[in-house]
């Protein structure tokens, strides 16, 4: 028998709001937001983050359209170490350019899809006072994280375009990426709050207690390893598993430190990626329980996932860094943000 808790509502009611069509906007952004996880995923397993050199907020959505245009821009990727130390050498022809060029220019055009489909929708349900009362701060807090996600994918370009780098940060590349992970789980969460509003006028949004954070940052984790290993190639460590190297811990360079190996190093990293998989599994799966009497969907959501992630991170090494694999594991990976985040507003309601 599905347990049962008292919904807890405020004396502000939806009022002159309205959530429902809130609610569908925002999966509108969130499967946006998907897509460019993936399309960035592809750029960066393709090698092609580097491949357009100036940011033209306005001008930059439109790709070269004749010969001498596709050569000035071959010609500002010639200047930089990964085109001088690694493809040049390896004989890159402007078809070959072309083609990194696509992803790139695709990935930021999605960025710009996203900010307007955001922003003027925002403006819109603003200025027609369609904002159920306590909504807006946190409406445009998710717009300003875009507008971070998009300067921190500038800074994460800017770091390999130096003649010394042959590749980004993976720093930067982290905070990219989780930066839109993050956006995309406070997306989900609003969407669920407004829904439940428009069902259950003045229920008060979803609160994460101790032990949705600590969920949160056992996944925080795990996405965080999994996005130095895609900014390292870490992923090419190894093609076998479960052992690397013939060996349980592989033999990884200590010599500045654990830390720096922890950080820098890219057996370690894949290393730990793969084997705090099961950290996070563990998690869900306890948090999956507690989901399950009140949300089965949810529940059955999260497990999923997760099932699905492991086996697509396993093929991932197996076949070398299959292209389609490790894509769909990116994919997958934000499909997992999206049901997590679900799973813990199941809990926070409750609370």
């Amino acid at each position: 028998m599905a347990a049962t808790a008292t919904i807890e509502t405020s004396p502000v009611s939806a009022g002159a709001g309205r959530p429902e069509a809130l609610v569908r906007w925002l999966w509108v952004v969130a499967w946006i937001i998907v897509a460019m996880v993936v399309v960035g995923g592809i750029t960066r397993l393709t090698e092609s983050g580097l491949s357009i050199t100036e940011w033209k907020p306005v001008t930059g959505a439109i790709p070269p359209l004749n010969e001498a245009q596709w050569q000035a821009e071959f010609e500002g990727y010639k200047q930089i170490g990964e085109y001088q130390q690694i493809t040049g050498p390896a004989g890159m022809t402007l078809a070959d350019y072309k083609f990194i060029y696509f992803w790139e220019w695709a990935h930021r055009l999605l960025g710009r899809v996203l900010g307007l489909a955001f922003a003027i929708p925002l403006a819109w349900f603003w200025v027609r006072k369609a904002i159920p009362a306590g909504y807006k701060p946190r409406l445009v807090a998710l717009l300003a994280l875009g507008g971070m996600q998009g300067a921190f994918g500038w800074f994460m370009v800017r770091s390999g375009l130096s003649g010394e780098m042959t590749d980004v940060s993976h720093f930067w590349l982290s905070i990219h990426l989780l930066t839109a992970l993050f956006t995309l789980g406070g997306i989900v969460w609003t969407a669920l709050d407004l829904k439940r509003l428009a069902q259950i006028p003045g229920a008060r949004p979803a609160r994460m207690g101790r032990f949705s954070l600590l969920i949160a940052l056992v996944v925080f984790v795990q996405l965080l390893l999994g996005a130095w290993v895609a900014g390292l190639n870490a992923g090419l460590a190894s093609d076998t598993w479960p052992l690397m190297q013939g060996r349980f811990v592989p033999q990884y360079h200590a010599g500045n430190g654990l830390w720096w190996a922890v950080t820098h190093d890219p057996f370690l990293i894949h290393f730990l990626h793969r084997w705090w998989a099961w950290a996070a599994v563990a998690a869900l799966i306890v948090l999956a329980r507690k989901v399950r009497p009140f949300e089965r969907r949810a529940s059955v959501a999260i497990h999923a996932a997760f099932g699905v992630q492991i086996v697509l991170g396993i093929a991932t090494v197996l076949t070398g860094v299959e292209l389609w694999l490790a894509t769909a594991h990116q994919f997958v990976g934000a499909l997992l943000v999206m049901t997590t985040a679900w799973g813990l507003h199941v809990i926070g309601r409750r609370r």
